[in-house]
């Protein structure tokens, strides 16, 4: 899948949810519940052991799925996780090396951010997307509504504190998509092994992404 089909799929779904468990069998498990949910996208976060082989794995196994790497330190690491067949690389700060490696490698690059200068900043560095983090820490939904003020044209993902309560508002505030961890990668639900727990999950915030979407252009 080229990159722009990537981000245009990334934009289409608006969610991105981020798997960060102690041992690589939960993410496989996470990872089929998710998708069966109606999400391709995932993000392996580099915190899982294994996380690179796992990435591997997802790649090869369901290639429609976009599968990224989460919390990418350095350059070399990007390297392994582009090798290993990631589309998508994020970090929870703006780390300006692996977004130029990113950009030179033409990958989809959606780096953090908390300030209105880092998400300036990383736009200009050529991010596909800025990932606002930690984002209810911050403000919330008001912070993504004050940032669209003068970045109308930058597309923010919201993360951090985004849960059934604030998905729905993150959007209507602006957000182009969600990035959610826990609250849709439920721990509990992946010990027990309740695969319909998270595609419940999956299908709820889906419907939060398309309702908001669709009372802003159509306001009741």
């Amino acid at each position: 899948m080229k990159k722009e089909e990537i981000c245009a799929r990334i934009k289409e779904i608006g969610i991105i949810p981020s798997i960060r468990v102690s041992l690589a069998e939960d993410a496989r498990f996470a990872a089929k519940a998710i998708s069966e949910g109606g999400i391709p996208i995932l993000e392996i976060t580099l915190t899982v052991p294994g996380a690179i082989s796992l990435i591997s794995g997802l790649a090869q196994s369901s290639p429609e799925l976009i599968v990224g790497a989460g919390d990418v330190s350095d350059t070399e690491t990007a390297r392994h996780c582009l090798d290993a067949g990631a589309t998508f690389l994020t970090s929870p700060t703006l780390d300006l090396e692996i977004l130029e490696f990113a950009v030179k490698e033409n990958v989809v690059a959606l780096p953090g951010a908390m300030t209105p200068t880092e998400v300036k900043t990383a736009w200009k560095a050529g991010a596909d997307f800025v990932k606002v983090f930690p984002c209810a820490q911050v403000g919330g939904e008001g912070y993504i509504r004050a940032l669209r003020g003068p970045f109308p044209h930058i597309p923010l993902i919201a993360s951090g504190g985004v849960n059934q309560k604030t998905a729905y508002h993150f959007i209507l505030s602006g957000a182009t998509a969600l990035g959610i961890g826990r609250d849709l990668v439920s721990q509990e639900a992946i010990h027990l092994r309740q695969a319909g727990r998270i595609v419940t999950l999956a299908t709820r915030y889906l419907n939060y992404v398309k309702d908001a979407r669709s009372q802003l252009i159509h306001p009741r």
